[in-house]
């Protein structure tokens, strides 16, 4: 029997509980088969993410560098993610801080901004040492909630992070460190 995935949720949008954190938790559980292990609304930690002596801070970078699986999601705001974002990206060591796979998900008012996941967020992801198995995903805000909106990008990447999650596809990897 082998251990079920860590999954994380990590989302930069300025207002808790936002549509962008509907969102991630959605399609973790499409992903996983389940709710997530760890939530970070970012949000909600305020000052805490420019205090560098924050332990609480800390702790959480350390949780989801650790995860199996992270969806990191968040809205786009002119063209990119946003710096609420970048500041807890920024806490995480280059090409070891994320061990695990990541996706880049990003909500957006209209198609225009359609390739910032795989041109803004991706390449943040794979520099901190993620893999990322599929195209980042974007999704318009009015249908974060829709199932839909994600099906024919869940019918293609799916099995690829069903694949790297699976310790039994990949026994040379350690146990917590997919690809």
């Amino acid at each position: 029997m082998t251990a079920r995935p860590r999954v994380a949720v990590v989302v930069g949008n300025p207002k808790p509980r936002s549509r962008t954190l509907g969102a991630a938790t959605l399609l973790a559980r499409e992903l996983s088969g389940e709710e997530p292990d760890l939530t970070v609304d970012l949000a909600e930690l305020g000052p805490a993410l420019l205090d560098w002596s924050s332990a609480v801070v800390a702790d959480l970078v350390e949780a989801v560098g650790e995860a199996d699986l992270v969806v990191v999601a968040c809205p786009t705001y002119k063209a990119t993610y946003t710096g609420l974002l970048k500041l807890f990206l920024d806490r995480f060591a280059a090409g070891t801080g994320l061990r695990g796979v990541a996706v880049p998900l990003m909500l957006g008012a209209g198609p225009a901004h359609a390739l910032a996941p795989e041109l803004t967020l991706r390449p943040v992801l794979t520099e901190l040492g993620a893999t990322v198995p599929a195209r980042g995903l974007y999704v318009l805000d009015q249908h974060h909630d829709d199932p839909a909106a994600y099906a024919d990008w869940l019918a293609t990447a799916r099995a690829r992070v069903a694949a790297l999650l699976d310790p039994a596809l990949h026994p040379h990897l350690p146990t917590g460190a997919p690809a």
